[in-house]
């Protein structure tokens, strides 16, 4: 007998026996036993498993709750930030309140102390005391505590002073809200004290200075009484009717209509 494949070398004839020797035992195992294919098959479940869960309506879901979550936060967020500005702008108001609250209560203070000193230095002249030429009531107070202390000394009857703290009061204040009223009690000195020659122009000052003070009704009444008194009868006529014409729901406009009939009465 003839040996196998003459000529080859014994190794090679060793490899090819080794080969064929592993291929004839993996010809012999099973597929289903075959670790490469139980390992394939396990690879293939999880990937079918992950796909099911993606296609699932449960991770959608899951997703739109987190989208959800996500949006509420957001608000969550927003609605801090305004609650913030708003907590922020109250502070401020209050702190600005306070600000305010403390002037005021220093304004209040100051106008105490100025009324205090006015009171002090205006006793003098009203309980008796001179007003000296160019001297105001209460040196150095304010325009109110001045005007009030000359409708004072008128109030005692004291005409002479009262007449001139009012003219120097004007003069002092020339700006002062109260120059229209201290013009008429002005011309309210001369008229008490019987001077209608000087108190008719000092009450045609209201009227013509001042259209817009709440002392016209009475002025116009009080000319019209000067007019009386100084016998220019047309003249009072004329300016008793304009008060009840324009003011008829006055004081002023009721004593006018008096005067007139009485006028009437009296044939003037």
């Amino acid at each position: 007998m003839r040996p196998f494949a003459p000529g080859l070398p014994r190794t090679v004839l060793a490899m090819v026996l080794a080969m064929l020797l592993a291929s004839g035992c993996s010809l012999m195992v099973p597929p289903e036993e075959d670790p490469t294919n139980i390992k394939l098959a396990e690879v293939d479940t999880r990937v079918t498993r992950v796909e099911r869960v993606i296609d699932s309506d449960g991770l959608v879901n899951l997703l739109k709750q987190v989208e959800q979550l996500q949006s509420d936060a957001r608000s969550l967020r927003e609605q801090i930030d305004q609650l913030q500005f708003k907590l922020d702008q109250t502070g401020a108001a209050q702190k600005q309140q306070y600000v305010d609250v403390d002037q005021r209560l220093q304004n209040i203070e100051k106008a105490l102390g100025e009324r205090q000193t006015a009171s002090t230095d205006a006793r003098s002249v009203l309980d008796g005391g001179e007003l000296r030429a160019g001297q105001l009531p209460v040196p150095g107070g304010t325009d109110r505590a001045n005007y009030q202390a000359a409708f004072e000394l008128l109030k005692q009857g004291r005409y002479k002073e009262a007449s001139a703290a009012l003219k120097q009061f004007m003069v002092a204040f020339p700006d002062s809200s109260l120059l229209d009223n201290a013009q008429y009690w002005l011309a309210e000195t001369h008229y008490v004290s019987q001077s209608y020659d000087k108190a008719l122009p000092e009450f045609s000052v209201v009227v013509d200075k001042y259209p817009q003070s709440r002392k016209i009704p009475d002025a116009l009444l009080k000319i019209g009484y000067c007019n009386y008194e100084l016998k220019r009868f047309d003249a009072a006529r004329k300016s008793l009717q304009t008060v009840v014409t324009n003011y008829p729901e006055t004081t002023a406009a009721r004593l006018a209509g008096q005067r007139l009939e009485r006028m009437t009465s009296e044939g003037l």
